[in-house]
């Protein structure tokens, strides 16, 4: 079986994730906040709408799901009971679902919002990990329903993963986050080379992702907060009562929400 994961674009910068079974033409999607493209994509390639798995409740995410279960009612909802969209089948951290012989486990990554869950799924011994909006790459998320201690920890988590893990966020904000990370390392060469690629990519409409933990820890500041170039880049722009990593992760949220 070949398990193929492409992004559906969707608005202006989100990306609906497809996990397609090339063998037997069923697909699976993650946070179609657009029914549109999903049913576009499905119809010019042939292939059978099988389950939808959410992340978190923000209409961007779960907008198309009601018009996609109309379309295809066989269609399996999976999401958390938090989420605004009837699953069929309710899951929470610790849970685990099934697509055709793989298991993606979940996990509970609150932060952007208080309910926001990942799906980790392991592929030809890679793991892959839909986060949704938790960790973009070279960025996180705005903090809405949760907090920031709960982001913080969530990113703590991914980073414990190997390094070889491919995370696939649901908005092309690379480049936007690049230009802030630059703001806080200015001399960080592989950001700047980075975000050079990512520019030229997005200009031919093509997505800067998924992206590995490996890059994300040269690139993102996020997951960057004991490196001395950021604590010293933070400082530059605001005073910080201590230099502990949470501390760090905070001003730099904050930095961001005001860049």
């Amino acid at each position: 079986m070949s398990l193929i994961i492409t992004p559906i674009p969707a608005f202006t910068d989100n990306y609906i994730w497809a996990m397609v079974n090339d063998t037997n033409k069923q697909a699976i999607v993650i946070d179609p906040g657009q029914a549109e493209p999903v049913a576009d994509y499905l119809q010019q390639y042939g292939l059978e709408l099988t389950a939808i798995w959410i992340t978190h409740h923000h209409h961007d995410h779960i907008g198309g799901v009601a018009e996609l279960r109309e379309l295809y009612p066989m269609t399996h909802v999976v999401a958390s009971s938090d989420h605004g969209v009837s699953p069929d089948q309710v899951v929470k951290e610790g849970s685990s679902v099934s697509a055709w012989g793989y298991t993606a486990q979940v996990w509970a990554v609150p932060g952007h919002t208080e309910s926001h869950l990942a799906y980790v799924l392991a592929k030809d011994e890679i793991k892959q990990v839909f986060c949704g909006d938790t960790l973009f790459s070279a960025g996180c998320g705005r903090v809405f329903t949760g907090t920031i201690e709960q982001l913080f920890e969530s990113f703590k988590r991914f980073n414990k993963l190997p390094k070889s893990t491919l995370f696939y966020p649901a908005h092309e904000y690379t480049a936007s986050n690049l230009k802030f990370g630059l703001s806080i390392e200015p001399d960080n060469t592989v950001m700047q080379q980075c975000l050079t690629e990512v520019i030229a990519l997005t200009e031919q409409g093509k997505s800067s992702l998924p992206v590995s933990l490996e890059h994300e820890r040269q690139v993102n500041v996020f997951l960057r907060t004991e490196e001395l170039t950021v604590i010293d880049g933070v400082q530059r722009q605001v005073s910080l009562p201590d230099t502990k990593s949470l501390t760090v992760f905070s001003a730099l949220r904050t930095l961001k929400d005001n860049f």
